[in-house]
């Protein structure tokens, strides 16, 4: 996978902007804060994703003033030439095109264009709540699989019919309320099964190469491991079953894979509530690293790595040891201060109030 040039128009405090970038190697982008190093990141990892890694809605990266954005990037993967591009507006539809074919399905951009991203916002994923890390997961699952990101927007559109349905009972439990209940927990089983699965063995398979990476950022051995933790036990179905008194109560669905969680130790000891700050950082971004390299190895050519002003939150000797255990590709890292010493960038872009200077 290599991003070969950039374009964009009217994204966040981009008036427009073109870049070339380095094909192998490391991609500095340099500027203090404010200027729009990270929303040039953001940008690029927008057409993997067709989200913002930062969580933002899809107006907020249009331009102020502007009604609509548009990011395109030349891009190759293996011996295909790619061009993507997608158009975001204020009101309205966005769109996005593979090759001036209109996209119509996700799985299509996730086979086709791959992205990995660390943020300082990661640390959410060791020390925030079981949602950041279920969506890590999933993400994971749909770039080994890209056929099982249909088990998430299935999984999604289930679960809003079936808790509409428990609002809608009122608490009570009519022969229409449990016979429409019977169609939804057997969907929900079904999916939600499946879904559970994919994350168990993606876990399987990640929680090596966590351990590994870990003890390169960390320069330290450590027992790190991963545990993919259920929110029931036995069969779905018979814990829907189990459950629907205290769903109908509750009105919500109080059992399934969107209440899972990843378990994560340094230790033997959860890392959430006792691992210091230092390990926390160097824990998150192991599992970018790991989720990275795993990513390689299942499709056989390395997604593009996006660093998001990685060093602001390492001390100076893990930042040497996550220079140290960068993997080969495409590497693009945004900074504000100064580069440590071994860094050896092939390409240094300056950003200054939504410009790139030469």
């Amino acid at each position: 996978m290599r991003l070969d040039r950039l374009w964009l128009t009217d994204f966040r405090n981009y008036a427009t902007a073109e870049l070339s970038l380095a094909p192998e190697g490391l991609t500095v982008v340099l500027g203090g804060n404010g200027q729009g190093k990270t929303n040039l990141l953001e940008a690029i990892a927008y057409l993997a994703l067709l989200r913002s890694f930062r969580g933002a809605p899809g107006e907020a990266l249009v331009r102020v003033g502007a009604t609509s954005a548009v990011v395109r990037a030349e891009a190759h993967r293996e011996d295909r030439s790619l061009l993507v591009e997608a158009e975001l507006t204020v009101s309205g539809r966005d769109r996005v095109q593979i090759n001036r074919q209109p996209l119509r399905r996700t799985r299509d951009l996730l086979g086709a264009l791959q992205v990995t991203v660390f943020a300082p916002d990661d640390l959410a994923l060791v020390k925030g709540a079981p949602q950041g890390r279920r969506e890590l997961l999933d993400d994971l699952v749909a770039a080994l699989h890209p056929r099982h990101d249909a088990l998430r927007r299935d999984l999604e559109r289930i679960l809003r019919q079936r808790n509409t349905l428990l609002k809608q009972a009122g608490g009570r439990l009519s022969p229409e309320v449990a016979a429409t209940l019977d169609v939804w927990d057997a969907k929900l089983a079904e999916t939600g099964t499946a879904l559970a699965d994919a994350r168990a063995a993606t876990v399987d398979v990640l929680s090596p190469a966590v351990a590994s990476a870990y003890d390169q950022v960390a320069e330290r051995s450590a027992r790190v491991a991963l545990a993919y933790q259920r929110s029931w036990s036995g069969p779905l179905a018979g814990a829907l079953a189990g459950a629907r008194t205290d769903d109908l109560r509750r009105a919500v669905t109080t059992v399934g894979p969107q209440r899972d969680d990843l378990v994560l130790t340094i230790g033997d000891l959860p890392a959430r509530t006792h691992a210091s700050q230092g390990e926390q950082r160097s824990l998150a971004l192991a599992l970018r690293l790991a989720g990275h390299l795993t990513v390689t190895d299942a499709i056989g050519s390395a997604p593009v790595l996006v660093l998001d002003d990685v060093f602001s939150e390492l001390d100076p000797a893990r930042s040497d040891a996550l220079l140290s255990s960068l993997p080969a590709g495409q590497i693009l890292l945004s900074t504000a201060g100064v580069l440590p010493a071994d860094a050896r960038p092939e390409l240094v872009v300056r950003v200054e109030d939504g410009k790139l200077l030469p």
